[in-house]
């Protein structure tokens, strides 16, 4: 056993693991996960946002019916993505999370008005206390996702002040796309009238994120000189959003539902990799780290690499199962509890 771990050791601590370029794998990585929770739990945001348009106890019973099993599973992606961020590039961790900490807390307080709101809401059938409730999640699900948007452009743009105009354009831009997400969730999981007015407002917030998203990238492009918009990476990535946008506004009309719904996907992936694209080589602009600055030592990363070839393979099989148990429209009637 000692001479096996004598020998491993340093095959470990030379180099990366079989030769791969694990300091792009891992960038790559942390916003792929970062991806993930804003696809995820951004139709979560996107249904509490449009809970506001519902008139009826039934209609709010079916929409929160509709995240019930998932919201806080998708969650966990987004302390996969921090735990991430600290594990391999802890000096960014540390700079980022410290240099906005008050909006680090924001979007804490945000997140957790969210998941308390519905909570509460069922708990007593009284006007007034579900009223409240029912404000307390359509708030807590547009903040959220608005406080993520501000905290990603400043990140972006080297924002070391509280926000940006670029910023706030880019908070304002994500809470657009979760509401295209929310709306697209939305017709898989329900009929009829809800299916079809949430529609329409989900093709409505299509075009204003396509705008915002525009005007954040101009904006932000004058005061960040490493955001580069006529690069081809940067072109493809935006002709490649506009082509999903039409695929999700053509789709939703015909009735083709996850076709939809796999375009709001493939937008909100290409959202990540456009911030991805314009940071690289760099991670923080802010402090000028590029990615081969701030990573762990080759051991830390390549232990990291085996240990997330186990644990992120067993977390997609969870999420798997609990979308597969869960698949189907919510009817009228159904409650969140």
């Amino acid at each position: 056993m000692t001479d096996i771990s004598i020998v491993a050791t340093p095959a470990l601590a030379n180099g990366p693991l079989f030769g791969l370029p694990l300091e792009e794998l891992w960038f790559a990585l942390v916003f792929a996960v970062f991806g993930t929770f804003l696809f995820l739990d951004g139709f979560d945001f996107g249904v509490g946002a449009l809970f506001a348009t519902r008139t009826t106890d039934g209609e709010r019973e079916q929409l929160l019916a509709s995240i019930g099993p998932f919201w806080d599973g998708n969650e966990v992606w987004l302390v996969v993505f921090g735990g991430m961020l600290f594990a391999v590039f802890p000096s960014v961790y540390a700079t980022l999370f410290s240099r906005h900490y008050l909006l680090m807390f924001a979007i804490l307080g945000a997140l957790i008005i969210r998941g308390l709101a519905p909570e509460m809401y069922e708990q007593r059938h009284d006007e007034d206390w579900q009223r409240w409730w029912g404000r307390a999640f359509i708030v807590g699900s547009i903040v959220s996702p608005f406080f993520l948007g501000v905290f990603v452009g400043n990140w972006l743009f080297g924002v070391e002040g509280v926000a940006s105009i670029a910023s706030l354009l880019a908070g304002l831009a994500v809470v657009a796309l979760t509401i295209v997400d929310g709306a697209a969730f939305l017709g898989l999981k329900t009929r009829g009238d809800v299916r079809l007015e949430t529609r329409s407002l989900g093709h409505l917030a299509q075009v204003v994120y396509l705008l915002l998203a525009v005007a954040t990238l101009v904006v932000g492009s004058r005061s960040s000189p490493h955001v580069e918009l006529l690069s081809v990476p940067t072109l493809g990535l935006l002709g490649l959003t506009v082509l999903l946008a039409g695929v999700h506004v053509v789709a939703g009309w015909a009735g083709r539902y996850y076709l939809a719904f796999a375009a709001v996907a493939g937008q909100v992936y290409g959202l990540v990799a456009l911030a991805a694209t314009l940071l690289f080589p760099l991670i923080d602009p802010a402090t000028g780290l590029t990615v081969a600055d701030a990573i762990v030592s080759p051991l830390s990363l390549n232990i990291m690499t085996i240990g997330s070839s186990i644990l992120l393979p067993l977390i997609a099989t969870y999420f798997i199962v609990l979308y597969s148990s869960f698949s189907g429209p919510v009817e009228e009637g159904e409650s969140y509890t």
